[in-house]
């Protein structure tokens, strides 16, 4: 009763091909229509062609199936409007009820979306090297802190952090070269794959400031206004939704951060209780914090778990992390697995049509050859093909220990 085995693909312009997804041996993908703005329709005859795209290798004459199924969207991005709780809400809120119908009746069954303010998952460091040459993401708190006091100079920023940390961003900000501080702009500001669009920093700042009004009780209002509104509607076509955390789950510009802890996540979920309102479990973004029990999570609401994301992290310093490989980390990789098998063990024995939980390695290394290409980071083809296959040799372990049968 193993999980899906999922890829994340970037559409038609990604680097990694379907036909190298499939030699990875990954039978779903999770994908977007990222060419879209955020908050519009995607229609149905866009839908199909992007799903032919993935199921049929059309070169081939006749064409072949290619053996993979569109398994998730990731992401139907939410408009900041809905997060902002705005007028126009509304009209954005009937567009993605529409794109739930939608994707709906492809035969798409899971939407991974968030509802983090103006950026999405943010890190400090795209190629950060490691000790055995691969590059991997970083968020270090003291260079955040840097791009946030000295070049954006957010008003009253330097109240966020530590006399420690103000005193390393400060002597960081001194010794960096213009390009340094460039990089660092466009790390976090300019755009990461399946994220938002990127910002100059007077566009940032006024984005920023739109939320200066709005502290966590208003936010989550908003969040449950837009649950009410579209879950119905999943329900009816057979979608499940699964927010992800935020990424990291820490405060960031001062904005409202709501999907950080077991907390928010129980709030979450209780706005409306559904299956169809469930939650991607991200293992690296929840273990940045280190009071989250993710194994317990995943016991205490596995039954609206969603889809997985599995990815390793290691802490170091306050609240900073680097992306580890997927079995050397501060998360129990072993003991994730065991509860998202024993979650399906218990979807089985109650018959739950949707027993079988999607699952993706994420934020791979990027390794070997594809040091001298180009890719997305975070989404080399090596790094997570290495990382896929540690997640399947683990999973087979488990499975064939029969521990998750005791």
């Amino acid at each position: 009763m193993s999980m899906e085995q999922t890829w994340r693909w970037y559409g038609p312009s990604d680097p990694v091909t379907l036909s190298d997804i499939q030699q990875a041996g990954a039978a779903g993908i999770v994908t977007a229509l990222h060419e879209i703005p955020i908050g519009e329709v995607w229609s149905s005859k866009a839908l199909e062609e992007r799903k032919d795209i993935i199921e049929f290798d059309r070169s081939k004459n006749p064409p072949k199936k290619r053996g993979l199924t569109w398994s998730v969207v990731e992401s139907v991005h939410v408009h900041e409007d809905i997060k902002l709780g705005k007028p126009s809400r509304d009209k954005w809120i009937e567009n993605y009820k529409q794109n739930i119908k939608n994707i709906g009746k492809i035969g798409v069954k899971t939407i991974c979306y968030n509802f983090m303010p103006v950026v999405d998952w943010t890190r400090t460091n795209l190629s950060l090297e490691l000790e055995d040459g691969a590059r991997a993401l970083d968020f270090n708190m003291e260079e955040f802190a840097t791009f946030d006091i000295y070049i954006l100079r957010r008003k009253n920023a330097g109240k966020d952090y530590s006399k420690e940390i103000l005193e390393v961003a400060k002597q960081k900000f001194q010794s960096m070269s213009d390009e340094q501080r460039y990089v660092l702009q466009k790390n976090i500001i300019a755009g990461l794959p399946g994220g938002h669009e990127g910002y100059t920093l007077e566009e940032f700042q006024a984005k920023l400031d739109e939320y200066k009004n709005i502290d966590v009780k208003k936010y989550r209002e908003n969040l449950a206004y837009f649950l009410k509104a579209i879950i119905p509607v999943a329900e009816e076509a057979g979608v499940k939704m699964a927010v992800h955390p935020d990424d990291p789950p820490i405060p960031l510009f001062g904005l409202p951060r709501i999907v950080s802890t077991e907390k928010d996540l129980a709030y979450m979920l209780n706005i409306y209780d559904s299956i169809y309102n469930g939650f991607t479990m991200c293992t690296g973004s929840f273990a940045v914090r280190p009071e989250n029990d993710i194994i317990g999570m995943i016991e205490r609401y596995g039954n609206k778990l969603n889809f997985v994301h599995l990815r390793n992290i290691r802490r170091y310093g306050k609240d900073s992390f680097h992306e580890a490989s997927h079995l050397r980390g501060n998360v129990d990789m072993f003991n994730v697995i065991a509860a998202i098998l024993k979650e399906q063990k218990k979807r089985h024995a109650a018959n739950r049509q949707d027993e079988i939980i999607p699952m993706r390695a994420d934020h791979g290394h990027t390794i070997l050859d594809d040091l001298k290409k180009k890719t997305n980071p975070g989404y080399s083809a090596i790094g997570l093909l290495r990382g896929m296959a540690e997640l399947r040799g683990l999973e087979m372990g488990i499975e064939r220990s029969g521990i998750i049968y005791g």
